[in-house]
């Protein structure tokens, strides 16, 4: 075909045919792109790709979310919200939430860096909860469960009077309806603007297990990444059965009170899910993406010689 021929200042000249690249040329283009500027580093775009702080290696979103914020390179753990748990562990459109609208008070009118009232709009803003904690009943496989889940985003997961009571309330519920409890446990402790008003929930929610127990229902507690303090030292540790996610921190007092109070090195790997399940204080570690799968075997069995009322 003929080049097409145009007027140039009033003479007639062909346009030049494009000649392509050579192939190999064109896949040097694309395999090593020219950086304008050398030495600079470039910029991720926000919202796409997470480094995993164990193995270093880049995910994509979309592919951690799917796969629960478990790493799929070397399963490392990520910290996931309360609501993202349940998603994982109810059947779709089952789950009913219990005492959605309770919300803290500021009885001690506590005041530091910042007041307690000003930190509780900050975190019910942020996060999008009530309080630290959001419990319900749904199913889960084809058991009815109550269910407790905490959320280490809000004031650290701590423990104050509406965690306290919400946690006691699913369980009475529980215990009312005949329904097995499970909980999942996230939390720096008891909340210390709430003073006395939280270390009395460590003596109400056991007494309401207590309870449920003598009923001859089952309570598992799941153990995640942190499990510490107040929480630990009450319903997180009396389970029947107790599981741990994978190296999740788990204790009273942190390693580093440990170390300077006791004035001795720790054990490699001390209050790891790991260290302890060697010790006989956890049943099972099991990762996060079989958690459902697990559990809904666990109840298989433990809920064989419930009677309903």
């Amino acid at each position: 075909m003929a080049d097409t021929p145009k007027k140039t200042l009033g003479l007639e000249t062909a346009e030049p045919a494009v000649t392509p690249p050579p192939a190999d040329v064109e896949n040097a283009i694309e395999k090593n792109p020219v950086n304008p500027e050398p030495g600079r580093k470039r910029e991720i775009p926000q919202g796409l790709w997470t480094k995993c702080p164990s193995c270093e290696e880049m995910i994509f979103d979309k592919e951690l979310k799917e796969n629960l914020k478990v790493c799929p390179h070397c399963t490392h753990h990520f910290p996931t919200t309360a609501w993202n748990r349940i998603e994982s562990l109810i059947e779709t459109g089952s789950f009913k939430e219990y005492d959605e609208k309770m919300t803290s008070v500021d009885t001690l009118e506590f005041t530091g860096t910042a007041a307690y009232a000003e930190k509780l709009d900050k975190h019910r803003e942020k996060t999008g909860l009530k309080d630290a904690v959001i419990t319900g009943v749904g199913k889960m496989g084809s058991h009815q469960v109550a269910l407790g889940v905490m959320d280490f985003n809000f004031l650290g997961g701590s423990m104050g009077s509406v965690v306290g009571e919400k946690i006691t309330r699913i369980i009475e519920a529980a215990t009312q309806l005949s329904l097995p409890v499970i909980i999942i446990s996230s939390s720096g402790g008891a909340r210390m603007y709430e003073g006395m008003f939280s270390l009395m929930q460590l003596a109400k929610t056991s007494a309401a297990i207590a309870y449920h127990g003598r009923k001859g229902l089952p309570y598992l507690s799941v153990l995640t990444h942190p499990t510490t303090a107040g929480v630990m030292a009450s319903y997180a540790s009396l389970g029947d059965l107790i599981i741990s996610e994978p190296k999740a921190m788990i204790g009273f007092a942190g390693p580093r009170v440990i170390k300077d109070t006791t004035q001795s090195e720790l054990p490699e790997g001390f209050q790891t899910a790991e260290f302890l399940m060697e010790r006989g204080l956890i049943d099972s570690i099991i990762s996060r993406t079989e958690m459902k799968s697990r559990i809904t075997e666990y109840l298989d069995y433990l809920c064989l010689n419930i009677k309903r009322d």
